[in-house]
């Protein structure tokens, strides 16, 4: 799986709003035991990212993640940004996540940043 992929992956787990499929579409591409931070949250391990993501559909009904640019990557980082789009289609938060990858490929931590730098 190209590195592409993999974070194409990581983002329709965050759009999905089904726990068992959710965990599914982890299992491919997060470490077992990945880390995940955001200004709201710090998480460690698929399933409380899992559960974390749950929580994050719960409180906003109908939100999706949509990746608003490519990949960048070197030496197993990688980087890209995200939009937070509401149920009404509006853009609400623009963002970046900066990563490192696991020696499988997989994802082993995500350190996530809301809005522009500076903000």
């Amino acid at each position: 799986m190209t590195v592409d992929e993999t974070v194409e992956i990581y983002a329709s787990a965050w759009c999905e709003a089904d726990a068992a499929a959710r965990q599914a579409l982890l299992e491919r591409v997060w470490a077992q035991d990945g880390g995940y931070q955001d200004p709201t949250a710090d998480v460690q391990g698929r399933d409380a990212l899992v559960a974390h993501i749950g929580g994050f559909h719960a409180s906003m009904l109908g939100a999706r993640i949509e990746l608003s640019t490519g990949v960048s990557q070197h030496h197993g980082n990688i980087f890209f940004g995200w939009r937070l789009v509401t149920a009404e289609g509006a853009t609400a938060v623009d963002g970046v996540d900066f990563g490192v990858l696991a020696p499988d490929g997989r994802i082993a931590r995500i350190t996530g940043f809301f809005g522009p730098p500076g903000t």
